[in-house]
């Protein structure tokens, strides 16, 4: 079933002597299929063929783009048990797991493909001349997005499908009129081939030009360097560890032509609770939130990794019913051994404070590759005294500081790096009373929830999956929803232009129909 290969746009090649293979943590074993890390000629053949199918890609009219991704849908779900069986065996996740985040991935490609059939994402915008303007005469100019060129993404190592091979940055750059290069996650290479080749016969269906679309394959870190590095790329799109996201960033900024780097890093999704809400339903929503914590093993990117209360018997009782209800969740199997031994390392590390006591530890025997979820307190003086304590532990722990009053834990917010989401829990009355606590936290996260649990991101147009660094490298951009296609595109303005050659959406008479930016007025109306 599985071959090993690159897909070096349409065409199959294994030219490299570095083999590997991917892991089942379930089973504590090698996967069989054995995989072929790309050399650097194939990687640069990669780019070369992205390129050139780039130039004849982004003039490909809308309703061809939105065909070829409702296809790459069609050739995935034909594939969908094979896809679930393998995922299942890279990962260890169940397959129920599997089949919703199948699910999600191709809920993302059609709404991309709805997208371009409505075709106002564009941002067209018009200012028509003046010739009899005084002192000068008005230009014409008239403005629409472009796609940048060729993309990198990275594939993510906890979510195998939607945030890799045709998970949100493939569908967005495509959508937007870019070639992708993925760079496939060694952790589920398996499933990477997979996806690929569902996307491979969509290319030769729709007649797609060779090379809008390759996987490679890789088992270090130098294939990735190779990619970012390569002049003809344009942008890369990446999910996974702070200390790889910066260095991407970094190669990209040392490059002759620096290029972006749209990397989703690090995040602890802080959740504040204030004491009103805990006295009306103290134990229900601890086991909400050792849910949330335990959830997928706490491989989310979402996952609140610091809960704020202040110092009271209310909060005491909490973090009691907390590390109660935590430790009558059966641990669950992680992605990767690997995966495993960082998260005890970091986790060791961090109860290894002085100042941070351990509320509650998963002591009983699990299977190989499970892990063992935790809880540790500190206090707010403490918190805020030792930045380390903000390091993100990727799996089921959670820091709770406890602060002495509401000025300390204003504090404590304010010190908190940049975050994905930011939670508060409190009483209507309590965020009366504190809306500043609002305006300080929405200085430092993406998203603020109100009185639920970070994890479970909605995928539409009003979500916002970024944040201030570290959470991601530029804070004016979603990862998720159909927003995230302005990643993959720059705007350009065309002056006094002929109405015949200007672009479809720029036209005069509106051909496409789409909502447009009109002397100031939003309208569909023709000029």
């Amino acid at each position: 079933m599985l071959h090993g290969k690159n897909y070096i746009g349409n065409s199959l090649s294994s030219k490299g002597k570095v083999i590997f293979k991917t892991f089942n943590p379930k089973l504590n074993q090698n996967n069989e299929c054995d995989f072929t890390e790309a050399t650097v000629d194939e990687v640069n053949k990669a780019a070369n063929l992205a390129y050139n199918a780039f130039l004849e890609y982004k003039n490909v009219d809308s309703e061809k783009k939105s065909n070829f991704l409702n296809i790459i849908v069609e050739q995935l779900l034909l594939i969908e048990d094979d896809i679930v069986k393998v995922y299942c065996s890279e990962t260890g996740l169940p397959e129920g797991r599997a089949k919703g985040e199948l699910g999600r991935t191709v809920g993302q490609l059609r709404a991309f493909s709805d997208l371009l059939k409505k075709g106002d994402w564009v941002n067209a915008s018009i200012d028509t001349a003046d010739l009899h303007r005084i002192p000068l005469p008005k230009p014409d100019l008239r403005k629409m997005s472009i796609p940048l060129g060729p993309v990198v993404v990275f594939g993510a190592s906890n979510f195998p499908l939607a945030y890799s091979t045709a998970g949100g940055d493939t569908a967005s750059a495509l959508a937007a009129g870019c070639s992708v290069i993925v760079k496939s996650h060694p952790m589920h290479a398996g499933t990477g081939e997979l996806v690929s080749s569902a996307i491979i016969e969509a290319v030769k269906i729709t007649g797609m030009p060779d090379g809008i679309f390759s996987n490679i394959n890789s088992s270090g870190i130098q294939t990735g360097i190779d990619l970012v590095n390569n002049h003809l790329v344009k942008a890369v799109g990446f999910t996974g560890s702070l200390n790889a996201g910066r260095s991407l960033l970094n190669l990209a900024n040392k490059r002759d032509e620096p290029i972006p780097i749209f990397a989703e890093m690090s995040s602890v999704n802080p959740v504040i609770i204030l004491p009103e809400i805990l006295q009306n339903d103290c134990d229900s929503i601890a086991a909400n939130y050792a849910k949330s914590i335990t959830l997928g093993s706490g491989q989310f990117c979402t996952n609140p990794g610091i809960i704020i209360g202040l110092k009271s018997d209310i909060f005491t009782q909490f973090v009691n019913s907390l590390s109660s209800s935590i430790l009558d969740i059966s641990p669950s199997c992680m992605l990767h051994p690997n995966i495993l031994k960082n998260f005890e390392k970091n986790k060791n590390k961090l109860i290894s404070s002085n100042s941070v006591k351990v509320v509650a530890d998963f002591k009983p025997s699990t299977k190989p590759n499970y892990s063992s979820q935790a809880l540790a307190l500190v206090g707010g003086l403490d918190f805020i005294n030792n930045r380390d304590l903000q390091e993100e532990i990727f799996g089921p722990f959670s820091l709770i500081v406890e602060c002495e009053d509401m000025q300390q834990l204003k504090s404590v917010v304010k010190q908190i790096s940049g975050q994905l989401t930011g939670t508060i829990l409190a009483s209507n009355n309590e965020m009366s009373l504190n809306k500043d606590l609002i305006d300080i936290l929405k200085e430092r996260v993406g998203r603020i929830i109100f009185n639920g649990v970070p994890t479970g991101v909605e995928v539409n147009a009003s979500m916002l999956h970024g944040g201030p660094y570290p959470a991601s490298t530029d804070s004016r951009f979603t990862a998720v929803g159909v927003k995230s296609i302005d990643r993959w595109v720059r705007p350009l303005s065309y002056q006094d232009f002929p109405n015949e050659l200007l672009p479809d959406s720029l036209q005069d008479n509106n051909p496409k129909n789409i909502l447009r930016l009109v002397n100031g007025i939003y309208t569909k109306n023709k000029i």
